[in-house]
């Protein structure tokens, strides 16, 4: 620093006063870029590299190979994503303590979260089981719950353990379902706690596995987009290059 000062003195004196504050500007910038080195034990991230699926002991994640899974979203243990299935950004599916599964063409929409309980208070099954044309809307939560084909389970709802969402059955967005509650076959039910609405019409209930399949079409454009395993392709350029062997 003393040199710095010595030389910035001497520089400024035989520079006009209207360009000596930046003159020392680019001076002061020039030392310190010399003086900041970068340390050669400091870890570089690859962050394409963070593991998503995630095996827990004896129990893989299985995803059918034309389900989607957003890159981002987490499975962890016993967990199945079926056909035609898709689990889009943010979510986490959490299956360390009991099973979770995703039915053909569903759907678990942005940042929700599921999980399983060893056992449920309520003595009903405790894994968590998602059948085929449901719809979970985004920023949902369910923990040890099942619904049966053909729902669609409102945004922010939250499903508690043991409850039980029939066939042909809506929960409007935000409702919350107490533990060991039913939701009868072909009804409309909001609220927190949920409560009876009114009976879906049949057009209504007609409509619910036409969303999962429209839904399931556009997962399918996001699917070309993303390799099915992993970041594997950026070992193997490594390795083509390491044989002199042109990519």
């Amino acid at each position: 620093m003393a040199a710095l000062a010595r030389i910035s003195r001497q520089a400024l004196s035989s520079v006009a006063p209207s360009s000596q504050a930046a003159f020392l500007h680019r001076a002061l910038a020039t030392e310190a870029a010399k003086a900041i080195t970068p340390s050669p034990d400091r870890v570089k991230w690859d962050y394409r590299g963070q593991r998503k699926i995630i095996p827990l002991g004896q129990w893989l994640p299985k995803i059918a190979v034309d389900a989607f899974v957003a890159p981002n979203v987490v499975l962890a243990g016993q967990v199945t994503v079926n056909d035609g299935a898709s689990v889009w950004p943010g979510s986490v599916l959490r299956g360390d303590l009991n099973k979770i599964t995703v039915g053909f063409c569903s759907n678990v929409q942005e940042r929700c979260v599921l999980h399983a309980a060893w056992s449920s208070p309520t003595g009903l099954p405790a894994e968590t089981s998602i059948e085929r044309f449901v719809t979970i809307g985004a920023y949902s939560l369910l923990r040890s719950c099942t619904i049966e084909p053909e729902c669609i389970i409102g945004q922010h709802s939250i499903l508690m353990e043991g409850s039980l969402v029939e066939t042909h059955s809506i929960l409007e967005a935000g409702s919350v379902v107490p533990p060991g509650r039913r939701i009868p076959t072909g009804e409309l039910w909001a609220g927190n706690p949920a409560k009876f609405v009114r009976t879906l019409t049949h057009e209504e209930t007609l409509e619910i596995p036409k969303l999962a399949v429209a839904i399931n079409d556009l997962s399918k454009a996001y699917f070309q987009e993303y390799l099915p395993y992993s970041t594997v392709y950026l070992e193997v350029e490594k390795f083509k290059k390491s044989l002199g062997i042109e990519i």
